[in-house]
């Protein structure tokens, strides 16, 4: 399918591995021009040639905190205009809501809330003067389903759902939608670390413990990052006008409930 955005500027926060390069990759492919972004210039400049070489697109590698005013500016001044906003960015480490102060609390709505919003404010404006926008914003399956011990990360992103819903209502009459995607357990290297570190604390190899996890997932599999790009890259399509402020769950139907 044509996803009708080629020539498109898109910026993908968080891209240099895992669901936010899975992300990048599928725009690209798309024929939009991407912005990447990572804190480890080596690792991000290499993704950048990958997805260059894989889909022949203009990839632009940016070194910066999207959480810091700084990074900000530098992503947003990266392309002339943003048509494609994906806001990404790493949650807080498990750890019991006891451990966490004030200062923790706040990094983590600043990294997984407040930088969210901010980037919306700077790119939504001119979104609806030109009558065309997508805003993906990748939060989490515990948005639905809250986890013990992530209670920070699901807070901050359950916080950012209950902001936008409104601000997705009031701009989509201009043709910019807002959308979030929750993922569940996919194959990145977040995952592959709770594994290892499950296994170790249990003395178990990490292929049984990745074994259980596949067990408890009604699909019987862990995701892949590709697959959540190309869902990512249909809400950013010309074909998604009529979504908007919309929670879609992958997570290979491991949350059992209806809503």
């Amino acid at each position: 399918m044509d996803l009708g955005i080629e020539g498109r500027n898109a910026i993908v926060c968080a891209s240099s591995r895992g669901l936010g390069r899975g992300c990048a990759t599928e725009l690209a492919r798309a024929g939009c021009t991407v912005v990447i972004n990572g804190r480890d210039q080596t690792t991000l400049e290499e993704t950048a040639h990958q997805i260059a070489t894989e889909t022949g697109a203009k990839i632009i590698p940016i070194v910066a905190d999207v959480a810091a005013a700084e990074g900000q500016r530098k992503l947003l001044g990266a392309v002339s205009q943003v048509d494609i906003l994906v806001n990404n960015n790493g949650g807080p480490p498990y750890r019991d809501f006891r451990e966490i102060d004030r200062e923790a609390q706040l990094k983590g709505l600043v990294n997984n809330m407040v930088s969210p919003i901010e980037l919306i404010q700077a790119v939504v404006d001119g979104m609806v003067a030109r009558r065309f926008g997508r805003i993906v914003n990748i939060t989490s399956g515990s948005v639905k389903a809250p986890i013990a011990g992530l209670d920070l990360s699901s807070g901050a992103r359950l916080g950012l759902t209950g902001f936008l819903a409104g601000v997705a209502r009031s701009v989509a009459h201009a043709n910019v939608t807002i959308n979030f995607l929750l993922p569940g357990s996919f194959d990145t290297r977040r995952l592959n670390d709770g594994l290892a570190s499950a296994a170790k604390s249990r003395g178990v190899g990490i292929d049984v413990i990745r074994a259980e996890e596949e067990a408890a997932i009604p699909a019987k599999r862990i995701g892949r990052p590709e697959e959540f790009g190309k869902a990512c890259a249909f809400l950013c399509s010309a074909h998604a006008g009529y979504i908007t402020g919309q929670n879609l769950l992958m997570d290979g139907g491991a949350y059992p409930g209806v809503l």
